[in-house]
């Protein structure tokens, strides 16, 4: 006879507090590994001490794989394996408390209980639980020591994500929503539908309990490429048949898009989205994470440490070769042990969902050690060497010929890559600068000596490199000096004011023919269209610096400005007698602001009113204006409200209500859309 079907108690409150789990919306019970968790069942009227439990993940179970645990009660709990402990036993009900290895596997398992009285008939099942990494234990490869480290990057549902250039870097919140409906079992969905777990199940679900691993795994599946993941990267400025990237502020939506689609790709993702989407995975399966943004990010295609740009006469920057420099690059960092490397790498490791480079034959990077990439310990797992690129490549200008195919050095840049490389700090809405874990004082000795370190173990310094300059290109010396200087903020909709100054550095006179040229630019500086030139003939009297102010119209670039509001400016100098000088600057254009205004008091339960109020900063209508509003706890999904068409220069004011869920800070994103220009955004931190 089968036995019959106990009814289970998991305990989900006392649970769910214990394990740090209680913000999951899910019936389910959800602990952390490496921990005790209660659980008490009827339906056995065997003596207790007899009672054998089976513990079990994926799809083929079994001891040697550490995906199937068989225990009985015993007196006192094992570290090295799964165990029960009696709680108590009145009348045919049990309560035990249950602890699983700190190094079980991660994910959905299900707990069945066997009694000699039923004989060989199958065990009765007491349901299913999700058993996620634990941060607090120190057992766990995750183990963070810090309590407040713990709550940001496990527990923290808000980021705040950097962007813009080196010269003005901007911000904007975001919501990870890794607690929200249906985020967990997405999440698991993602491990079983990577490239790993297809071509053999058992294996993968064995290896889930390793954070190298996962990691690893998550960084592909986040992107499309190879494997239908989750997001479908766009870099051409142009986003039909999907969204613009820059129109996300969570990754709620997107990943909830992804699983009502039929897990078919999301469109569209950049950097910045894929790198929060991992995070969002990350921290809902227990792994510390974070964003990490690193300004002038090279993109080393062909692993030389070295990047290559390339400008005509003209002074166009032109699209050659597959090196490139991004304003701004967005990756992860996750933090646990490396048991692979040994102890000293552990901690922050480096993982990129952004799809840049094969790695092992598909879009996967990391984790790569972050000490051994400031130590140019490249030859470490994984991925290194294309990290330590991102923040060390040398950077080399060329003058390009189309017709002949000639180039030569206008200059090289050892200084120019991996600045301001930024993170949200622990507990506060600010920025932490991380630079100094990622390398040596720019210019110092030491990060020369680390550079040829990193060189010579990729085998750089003995092999001839036919594209790389001469001794003596690289050291011309230039008779002039230029820069372009920024007189004050620039904003969407006004007119660009800039001043080019240029210097003589020599005693005697130089003549100097500029070309100047303004493009709009993606983020990654891939030039979209130009929307100015002008050209400037000059004599420099003997040590003279000249100042030559431009003008760029608001209907010069207009219709060309990409969501990202980025032009770069760019003035070839042709000196008489003397090398080429390139002056460029890259500029973000502020967006307009939005001032968001809580009515009153936000307490529990409660309406409270909100007025968000924007200033159309354009001299024209602007129309399809729409206003997106999220905040968990605060409101339930996202809000859409549509606006009327705002005149020029005119004013709206817009009021909503909320009505928290939950006390504590709370923040509120906003996302201000229309048809002539970016989306802006912005965020209010709400106390409940």
């Amino acid at each position: 006879v089968a036995a019959t079907q106990p009814s289970t108690n998991w305990h989900l409150k006392d649970n769910a507090r214990d394990h740090h789990t209680s913000k999951f919306s899910s019936e389910e019970l959800v602990v952390r590994r490496g921990q005790a968790f209660t659980v008490t069942f009827n339906g056995t009227q065997q003596p207790e001490q007899n009672i054998t439990f089976i513990a079990e993940t994926g799809p083929k179970p079994s001891k040697m794989a550490k995906t199937q645990a068989t225990f009985g009660i015993s007196s006192t709990v094992s570290k090295e394996s799964w165990s029960a402990v009696l709680q108590s036993a009145s009348s045919g009900s049990v309560s035990v408390s249950i602890s699983s290895p700190p190094n079980a596997a991660i994910g959905r398992y299900r707990l069945s209980v066997q009694s000699p009285a039923s004989g060989s008939s199958s065990p009765a099942s007491l349901g299913t639980f999700v058993l996620l990494f634990n941060p607090w234990s120190s057992g766990d490869d995750v183990f963070m020591p810090g309590k407040a480290e713990c709550e940001e990057y496990v527990l923290e549902e808000f980021g705040i994500i950097f962007a813009g250039n080196k010269n003005r870097i901007n911000s904007f919140g975001w919501n990870f929503g890794q607690f929200q409906e249906d985020i967990l079992n997405i999440c698991l969905s993602m491990l079983d539908r990577s490239l790993n777990h297809r071509q053999d199940p058992a294996t993968d679900v064995s290896h889930r309990g390793d954070p190298k691993y996962l990691g690893r795994v998550l960084s592909a599946m986040v992107n499309a490429n190879d494997d239908q993941g989750v997001l479908l990267g766009n870099w051409s400025g142009k986003y039909e048949g999907g969204k613009d990237p820059s129109s996300w502020t969570g990754s709620v939506e997107i990943l909830q898009g992804w699983k009502k689609s039929g897990f078919r790709p999301v469109r569209y993702g950049q950097c910045w989205v894929f790198a929060a989407v991992l995070t969002t995975v990350l921290r809902c399966l227990g792994i510390p994470t974070r964003m990490v943004t690193n300004f002038s990010s090279a993109h080393d295609a062909d692993s030389n440490l070295r990047v290559d740009e390339f400008y005509d006469a003209e002074g166009n920057h032109l699209e050659r070769g597959a090196d490139s420099v991004w304003n701004f690059h967005v990756w992860n960092e996750s933090w646990f042990s490396r048991s692979d490397l040994g102890p000293s790498y552990s901690g922050w490791q480096v993982l990129d969902a952004t799809p840049q480079e094969e790695s092992g034959g598909i879009y996967q990077c990391g984790p790569a050690s972050r000490i051994a990439v400031k130590e140019g310990e490249v030859d470490l797992d994984y991925d290194c060497p294309f990290v330590f690129a991102e923040v060390n490549a040398d950077c080399m200008y060329w003058n390009y010929e189309p017709t002949t195919g000639k180039k030569t050095l206008i200059f090289s840049e050892a200084t120019e890559i991996g600045q301001l490389i930024s993170t949200k700090a622990v507990g506060r809405d600010d920025r932490v600068d991380v630079t100094k874990d990622y390398k040596y004082e720019e210019g110092s000795t030491k990060e020369r000596d680390i550079f040829k370190k990193a060189r010579k173990k990729l085998g750089l310094e003995d092999k001839f490199d036919p594209t790389a300059p001469t001794p003596e290109e690289v050291e011309q010396k230039p008779d002039i000096s230029g820069k372009f200087k920024v007189p004050g903020p620039l904003q969407v909709g006004q007119d660009l004011s800039l001043v080019l100054v240029l210097a003589n550095l020599q005693s005697e006179p130089k003549t100097v023919d500029a070309k100047m040229t303004a493009w709009s630019t993606l983020y990654t500086r891939k030039p979209v269209a130009e929307i100015w030139k002008d050209s400037i003939a000059v004599t420099l009297s003997p040590k003279e610096e000249k100042q030559f102010p431009i003008k760029i119209a608001y209907s010069d670039y207009q219709k060309q400005l990409t969501a990202d509001n980025m032009i770069q400016v760019t003035a070839l100098c042709h000196v008489e007698g003397g090398i080429q000088v390139l002056v460029q600057r890259d500029i973000t254009l502020d967006s307009p602001a939005i001032d968001i205004q809580v009515l009153g008091e936000a307490k529990v339960n409660k309406e409270v009113d909100v007025e968000v109020t924007f200033a159309n900063p354009v001299a024209v209508e602007v129309m399809d204006c729409v206003l997106q509003v999220q905040g968990n706890d605060l409101l339930r999904g996202i809000l859409e409200i549509d606006l009327p068409p705002l005149k020029g220069s005119e004013k709206s004011s817009t009021k909503f209500k909320l009505t928290p869920s939950e006390t504590g800070p709370k923040h509120l994103l906003v996302n201000f859309s229309c048809d002539k220009f970016a989306p802006v955004k912005a965020f209010k931190m709400v106390n409940v």
